[in-house]
């Protein structure tokens, strides 16, 4: 598990990856890292993933360069399965599934392999298990954590995009986050819609992704697409800032200010 707060896409390197993305920055480099299941009494930890040393290919730090991705050694079996989360908390749960193993073998799973997961995220879980047997061919019989090192590519600022993350994000995106890549917002603020949140809720809705239907306004008019108040007033028989509500028993109307006769029934009663 990985801790960063910043808009990001992962590239998780079983060995040495010696991959770039654009100009984007290695946000896991040299960050805090945990891992659940330490080997116990070993000289290597969840640290080492985030290192930046790809080039040692040995556990106990011995500078092998003779090792290969294997398939017949059995230890790519060891990654099968594996999933991969980014989560604002350690449950990752709570997060994003960024991408689920179903398909690889020992034979075709890459080294390194790239996951691209545009989203906003404090941490990035990488987890793998083996609790239901039986299990697909290829895979070891226990889960293990072998990773060598774990990049986690992105803007180290929040707020911006591009190449090299000079560029703002829109102004009406949801806590100014967008898509590094493209700008595009990762949720806009209340009463705004589209990709850029440059467009206000039309059509009778208002709010957090214009998801709140309007009240019943004067002559039909569209609400304040943020808050949902009608800025005209109301349509006959409601009241209150949004219209929407009925107005009182023995009150009708505009803005219920007129009186029902002293001669109409109580509702209800015969």
């Amino acid at each position: 598990m990985f801790r960063e707060d910043a808009s990001l896409f992962c590239l998780l390197g079983f060995l040495p990856f010696l991959s770039t993305v654009l100009a984007y920055e290695n946000l896991a480099l040299n960050k805090p890292a945990w891992q659940q299941f330490p080997y116990p009494g070993r000289p290597w930890g969840a640290d080492k993933a985030v290192d930046g040393l790809k080039s040692d290919l040995d556990a106990y730090g011995g500078q092998t360069s003779n090792l290969a991705w294997d398939e017949d050694n059995g230890q790519a079996g060891r990654f099968l399965g594996y999933s991969v989360y980014v989560s604002n908390s350690t449950n990752r749960e709570d997060g994003v599934l960024c991408f689920k193993d179903t398909n690889y073998t020992r034979a075709t799973i890459p080294n390194p392999t790239n996951i691209t997961c545009v989203t906003h995220g404090r941490y990035v879980i990488y987890t793998n298990n083996r609790t239901h047997p039986p299990y697909p061919a290829g895979y070891s019989q226990y889960a293990f954590n072998d990773i060598c090192e774990l990049e986690v590519y992105g803007c180290p600022t929040p707020g911006y995009y591009g190449e090299d993350c000079s560029l703002p994000c829109p102004q009406n995106c949801q806590e100014g986050r967008c898509n590094i890549v493209d700008g595009t917002c990762l949720g806009c603020i209340p009463g705004y819609t589209g990709t850029a949140c440059d467009k206000e809720c039309a059509d009778n809705r208002f709010g957090f992704e214009c998801n709140s239907t309007c009240g019943k306004c004067l002559n039909g008019e569209q609400c304040n697409h943020v808050n949902g108040s009608c800025p005209n007033g109301c349509d006959e028989g409601v009241f209150g800032d949004k219209c929407d509500k009925e107005c009182p028993v023995g009150l009708f109307g505009y803005n219920c200010r007129e009186n029902c006769s002293m001669n109409c029934g109580v509702p209800g009663k015969m």
